[in-house]
């Protein structure tokens, strides 16, 4: 499931480093919780949270509907 889900970040990738950001996965939990490190630009911005939930949690769970959510981690 951990390459399916990196492979997907890869489709995310392009539009977060289109504005300076970037996204590192961090680890699926046994909860079913995608955890991501947001990078760059996407860091210290205050969308942070809607791109966390509104792109890449979206995003995910259209692709494989069994992942509970996605969290973001602290550098």
């Amino acid at each position: 499931m951990e390459e399916k889900i990196k492979e997907a970040l890869e489709k995310i990738r392009p539009y977060l480093q289109r504005d300076g950001g970037d996204v590192e996965f961090v680890e699926y939990t046994e909860e079913k919780v995608v955890k991501v490190r947001l990078r760059g630009a996407c860091a210290g911005c205050p969308g942070a949270q809607m791109t966390l939930k509104n792109g890449i949690e979206r995003l995910l769970k259209e692709e494989y509907p069994e992942i509970a959510g996605v969290e973001g981690v602290a550098s």
